[in-house]
């Protein structure tokens, strides 16, 4: 031990010292901040479930992978920081004495094999994401960027972080190879041993290595602590919490169902509320611990912000960039919240204090930027405003959203996108009544008839009078030989597209010999545009009418027997995983899932061949909120002469028609249509038929393809067709026209497949 080993072995325990003060500061006011939040009981067990679902995620590191090559480099990185930390232990050693080494484990064979094949590993993981972020930097992209939005300056921090620790970990095994101060055979440091070629065998070089990566490290370490906000490094720490207190205890994705609305960890009583009740989140402070948990744990990758539709079609939204304002601001806020400083009484003029100009870009995407740091301003912002009044998160910012799932599906550490801007929603629309305007309307059309249309009378009942055959409606309990009670929906029974489908279901249920029953005008409703909107109270009124009604008509059956079939996949997602929340539990299907199955059974049969090309479009609240891809496609495959082609975004990465979160009846002023993008994107494939299994989707897609057919950019006969529509078309008699193709499919009003269109002649 020389002089140079001593002063840097000292200066290493003392910036040890330092490292840990600060660090565990930082951890303590985190904590103190998420105490701010409101409560949440349910994420606390089965702590079976969740252990497991943490050890897969993170080991196993199955939500990066959806992402390959990044996803693999990433595990390399995720690999070396923690299963390589006994090198930072040993380099607190080895400024002392160069020839030192970890204790049972420094020589063993296997253990400097791994620290070797890593540490190369790590180095390699994160060039290869270094590059990664440069060929995707918003520079060369501009907002197709995903990293458009976030911190470029932390991300380089890290990153070169990462790399010098895995240049120093190599450095110094190296170094002792070259200077022999390691007796592990050769084979156990393959990569080391040959830099030892080129390295000089020098003991006090090694001890300066050593520093440099205690340096590094405990430098990284102050910083953060320094920097709570700084998700690109806590996620390290905070990610293993965010997923073991997800929202789903079997390790599932906070999709489907919303959470019923809570108020001090317990939900809302709408008939009585609680004096004190907090009715969604208005302030920072009534978010949940687990949400403040997750605006910390962001890192910023903007996975999220690349798959949503309302951001790629020119909308303020980012889901990225929404949980980063919320983590700025909270942290922001966070001396006002646990009562560090106090606030003023009045709100200060929030002009005085506007950093961006009403021009900029990120007046919209980044709400928080328009007013930095801490100070009175931000302690007084309102969560949801304009630019002009301070707000965190734009109008525009949160009513852009569809819902549609895409930010939560590719999340790797499991935030809860959807889950936190419907509890601005709910707040919006139940304290401040701040809406868009038509979709004022659609809420006063379920009040007052209970469907978005507005319509009334027996309306419900309309599409039934072209069937040849009777439908059995349900009146009190539902007759014991009905299996399925089926589901009409507003858009079913009311949309003049969407009745086209019921009728086909209906028919196609009828060949199986399937018996079935409908409610007829009993229906109202499911309650999703209301509770999408975040109007709960509405939603609570129209689904607690249901529940008493389909509780009367299953009141003899037991579970198992409580069999409803439904073509929509909102009133699917509502009935079957959002009313248990209010005492009804049904066994709920999608059509498709049913028709799939009278297929496999051979209950039906299609005999005749559909020459057509088909390209399917996923709903999302049947695909990625209730991960049902495989029917719809089975069906498809089913039919003689079909030929399928998959759009680029499909599946768990398919893109949204544009009609979820309500959007369906809220004007789209800002950007491109979405519902175009889809449709082109599907054109590009040059269709025959666009097919789904949505009424939304179908009205959506159907109008973008009108419109491009007007335009002379779509050809005459492309359709768009529920997967029902075309099964329906192969069970006619061999050479009808129907299974030709036109856009007049379905126009005569007893003609669901089209099988009497005038544009049948298309070959």
């Amino acid at each position: 031990m020389g002089p140079l080993q001593i002063v840097l072995g000292t200066l290493a325990v003392l910036l040890l010292v330092v490292s840990v003060v600060y660090a565990t500061k930082a951890v303590r006011a985190m904590l103190r901040i998420f105490r701010t939040g409101q409560p949440d009981p349910t994420r606390s067990g089965p702590v079976g479930p969740r252990l497991k679902t943490l050890a897969v995620e993170s080991l196993g590191h199955t939500r990066m992978l959806k992402w390959s090559a990044i996803g693999a480099a990433h595990w390399f990185v995720f690999v070396g920081f923690y299963g390589l930390f006994l090198t930072l232990v040993e380099a607190f050693g080895e400024v002392w004495n160069p020839a030192w080494h970890l204790p049972l484990i420094g020589e063993w064979s296997l253990w400097n094999l791994f620290a070797d094949l890593i540490g190369t590993a790590t180095i390699l993981g994160i060039l290869y994401l270094i590059v990664r972020r440069q060929l995707d930097h918003p520079r060369r992209k501009g907002r197709d960027s995903r990293f458009a939005g976030s911190n470029e300056g932390r991300g380089y921090f890290v990153e070169a972080v990462v790399l010098t620790i895995g240049i120093c970990i190599l450095l110094i095994r190296a170094i002792k190879v070259a200077a022999d101060l390691t007796d592990a055979p050769a084979w156990s440091h393959p990569v080391s041993g040959l830099l030892a070629n080129v390295v000089p065998a020098s003991p006090d070089l090694l001890s300066v290595v050593a520093f440099v990566k205690i340096v590094v490290s405990l430098g990284w370490l102050i910083t953060i602590s320094r920097v709570l906000n700084m998700g690109v490094a806590w996620h390290r720490f905070s990610a293993f919490f965010n997923i073991y207190f997800k929202r789903e205890d079997d390790g599932g994705q906070a999709l489907g169902p919303l959470p019923a609305m809570t108020s001090g960890g317990k939900p809302i009583d709408f008939e009585d509320p609680g004096e004190d009740d907090v009715f969604g989140r208005g302030k920072i402070e009534d978010f949940t611990w687990k949400g403040m948990l997750d605006f910390t744990t962001c890192t910023e990758c903007g996975r999220c912000q690349s798959q949503c539709p309302a951001w790629n079609t020119g909308k303020p939204l980012s889901p990225k960039m929404v949980i980063m304002d919320l983590r700025d601001h909270l942290y922001a806020k966070a001396p006002y919240l646990t009562g560090v400083t106090k606030a003023s009484d009045e709100a200060p003029d929030f002009a005085d204090f506007t950093t961006l100009e009403p021009s900029d870009e990120q007046v919209w995407a980044s709400g928080y930027a328009r007013i930095e740091g801490t100070n009175d301003a931000q302690a007084h912002r309102p969560l949801v405003g304009t630019l002009e009044e301070g707000g965190v998160i734009d109008p525009d910012v949160l009513w852009s959203c569809t819902n549609c799932g895409a930010c939560v599906e590719q999340c790797p550490v499991d935030i809860e996108h959807v889950d936190h801007i419907m509890d601005m929603r709910r707040y919006q629309t139940l304290i401040e009544s701040s809406f868009p305007s038509e979709a004022g309307v659609m809420m006063r059309n379920l009040e007052n008839r209970g469907n978005p249309w507005g319509v009334g009378g027996n309306v419900r009942e309309e599409w039934m009078k072209d069937l040849d055959f009777e439908v059995r409606q349900v009146e009190g309990a539902i007759d014991d030989d009905v299996e399925y009670l089926f589901w009409v929906g507003c858009a079913g029974a009311i949309d003049d597209r969407a009745k086209k489908v019921t009728k086909a279901v209906a028919e196609l249920l009828h060949i199986a010999g399937v018996e079935f029953a409908v409610l007829g005008n009993g229906e109202t409703c499911s309650g999703d545009p209301a509770r999408r909107m975040g109007n709960e109270f509405l939603f609570q009124q129209l689904a607690q009418e249901n529940v008493e009604t389909l509780n009367a008509v299953f009141e003899e059956r037991p579970a198992g027997r409580r069999k409803i079939v439904a073509t929509c996949p909102h009133c699917f997602n509502s009935i079957g995983r959002e009313y248990p929340q209010l005492g009804g539990d049904y066994d709920v299907v999608h059509h498709t899932q049913l028709l799939g199955q009278l297929v496999e059974e051979g209950r039906l049969t299609p005999v005749t061949p559909v020459d057509r090309k088909v390209t399917y479009h996923d709903p999302c609240f049947l695909g990625r909120h209730n991960k049902v891809y495989t029917p719809p496609r089975e069906i498809l495959d089913s039919v003689q002469g079909l030929s399928t082609q998959e759009m680029h975004r499909c599946k768990d990465r398919g893109f949204c028609c544009g009609a979820g979160g309500a959007r369906m009846w809220m004007e789209e002023k800002i950007g491109k249509r979405i519902n175009v993008e889809r449709t082109e994107e599907a054109l590009d494939l040059d269709p025959d038929v666009i097919s789904t299994a949505c009424p939304f989707c179908i009205t959506m897609l159907s109008d973008a393809v009108t419109s491009k057919q007007q335009a002379g950019e779509a050809k005459d006969h492309v359709e768009v067709l529920d997967v029902s529509q075309i099964l329906l078309r192969s069970m006619a008699p061999a050479g009808a026209p129907g299974t030709a193709s036109g856009p007049g499919v379905g126009t005569e009003p007893d003609d669901p497949a089209g099988t009497g269109s005038a544009a049948t002649e298309h070959s």
